[in-house]
């Protein structure tokens, strides 16, 4: 899986989704732009593959993604398991957050995605 495989549908859907993005997303979106975490740089909404991220991190190879109510679901769960294990497999980290923790304690989630980033190197493998 590779940015060789978007869709102009999917490029188009990012577009979309970055000027309808929720507040969840804005609150995160605030705290990752402009490389505030570990000098970072995030992209939002962003296409991989058949999939649209809500934060990535392209030289970490870090997706970051903020999940509501539907997530609890069971035919949404199936469908995040089969999208983690694919991501997973063409090198890309899953960090999952709820709505709930994020909108609780902002800062607790910067921190573990600073967490994340401090003991990677750049390609997105955790250091020893």
């Amino acid at each position: 899986m590779n940015n060789r495989n978007r869709t102009p549908y999917s490029t188009a859907l990012a577009r979309r989704l970055r000027i309808e993005q929720t507040k969840a997303e804005e609150l995160l979106w605030k705290r990752l732009r402009n490389r505030q975490v570990e000098g970072a740089k995030f992209r939002r909404q962003h296409p991989v593959g058949r999939y649209i991220l809500d934060f990535y991190c392209k030289d970490h190879r870090l997706a970051v993604e903020l999940d509501g109510d539907m997530h609890d679901r069971p035919e949404q769960r199936a469908y995040d398991k089969l999208r983690r294990k694919e991501l997973e497999a063409t090198g890309i980290k899953l960090m999952v957050f709820t709505n709930e923790e994020l909108f609780a304690d902002p800062q607790w989630v910067i921190i573990q995605i600073s967490r994340f980033l401090i003991h990677s190197d750049s390609t997105g493998k955790k250091d020893g």
